[in-house]
């Protein structure tokens, strides 16, 4: 039997050294036959920092690690072994749900894995502007131009701005780093 999806709740900016300390410690502790998979849903996000066009992991659900594990015994009661040797994981505060962990439903944790393979085939940008914002371009052909944002496309990285060219108010597109916040 392949064992249930539960929610741990870890300590935040730590969920991947709780899942390297959970799968460092199975072989050693013998867990192989309780503890099948750790999951840090992550997802790729381009933003600019300093300037330069940087590609980091950004967590998905930042403060929790999914782990599926087989945590009861054929009379369903916890099997304390295994809940003391995920608790006693450096990082981990608690299980969901307490001493009552509540079980993942399929359908949520398929859908976790289904966001997961959409975010692998593209990087999404790292968009935190919002419309009627105004903005300066700092790069491209209208360098220096400021205007009001009129869309944000936040997959594919671009906003709408309207600036002014010739006294006539014209919405242009550029990249999400392409603009600064006008002070």
């Amino acid at each position: 039997m392949q064992g249930k999806w539960y929610t741990l709740q870890v300590l935040s900016n730590k969920e991947n050294k709780v899942r390297e300390s959970i799968e460092k410690r199975i072989a050693l502790e013998g867990m192989e036959d309780y503890i099948f998979e750790i999951l840090v849903p992550q997802e790729k996000v381009t933003e600019i920092k300093r300037g330069k066009k940087t590609t980091i992991n950004r967590k998905l659900f930042p403060g929790y690690v999914f782990v599926n594990v087989e945590l009861e015994d054929d009379f369903s009661k916890i099997r304390e072994d295994v809940w003391y040797f995920i608790k006693d994981t450096n990082g981990v505060i608690n299980f969901i749900g307490g001493d009552n962990p509540v079980a993942l439903t399929a359908t949520e944790i398929d859908d976790i894995r289904n966001a997961l393979k959409s975010d692998e085939k593209a990087v999404k940008p790292k968009v935190d502007f919002t419309a009627g914002e105004v903005v300066k371009i700092k790069d491209g052909a209208f360098e220096n131009f400021e205007g009001s944002i009129i869309n944000v496309d936040p997959d594919r990285g671009k906003l709408q701005i309207e600036v002014t060219i010739f006294g006539r108010s014209t919405p242009v597109e550029v990249e999400y780093w392409q603009v600064e916040r006008s002070n």
